[in-house]
């Protein structure tokens, strides 16, 4: 990318940043945790399910299952049944048995605060290991890219990348380092109330001017 594009695309994104903040004072994970392994579990269950959903379904689920060690000894079909309703259960519920088994043999039944060993738990990727580290333990080691930044990234043309991972390299130079979770919930909370996927409010969008897709999606 040519340097004089570069510096333009870096000011255009220092400008959304601050009106998305000012937009959005009050942004935050909209999953419900009490604690990092709560977090987790509720990230994996969030996979093709609204948080609305998840937060419904883990009100009793953490009440039910207090450890990763209750956890993975539970009942593979008990926990199918408990979390069905968010959808693809019985992957999810193979996922967070064998997370919270390796959570149990390897670190004492506590969640690891590096990426590399929260990826090496079943069923964690980039995405919701991003979430844990900076949710859970205010550690700023990479961007979250769900669907809504995804779509958003791509609409205010900061990325032309489709996947994720390539996503998230393009977001990481773009935005401070001590922003980047607080930058996730900005352009989620956007995605949802604002800028959603099939019709996007551009008329009252407070970032309008400064997307080459406003009127045009």
């Amino acid at each position: 990318m040519p340097r004089a594009t570069a510096e333009a695309k870096a000011a255009r994104t220092r400008k959304i940043l601050v009106a998305l903040q000012k937009t959005y004072p009050d942004a935050h994970c909209e999953l419900q945790f009490s604690n990092p392994l709560e977090l987790l579990i509720a990230t994996i269950l969030s996979a093709q399910c609204t948080d609305k959903r998840v937060n419904l379904v883990t009100a009793g689920l953490f009440k039910k299952y207090r450890s990763a060690a209750a956890f993975a000894n539970a009942s593979r079909a008990e926990l199918e049944q408990d979390i069905q309703t968010t959808g693809f259960f019985r992957n999810k519920a193979k996922n967070i048995k064998a997370c919270c088994a390796a959570l149990v043999e390897r670190h004492g039944g506590e969640v690891p605060r590096t990426m590399e060993e929260l990826t090496q738990l079943g069923g964690v990727g980039r995405k919701t290991a991003n979430v844990v580290l900076g949710n859970a333990f205010g550690l700023n080691v990479g961007v979250v890219v769900d669907t809504h930044i995804a779509r958003l990234s791509q609409r205010l043309g900061l990325t032309k990348h489709t996947d994720p991972e390539k996503i998230e390299q393009d977001l990481m130079p773009l935005v401070p380092r001590e922003q980047w979770t607080l930058f996730s919930h900005w352009l989620i909370w956007h995605g949802r109330r604002r800028c959603v996927a099939r019709k996007p409010d551009c008329g009252g969008c407070e970032i309008a001017k400064l997307c080459p897709s406003a009127g045009k999606v």
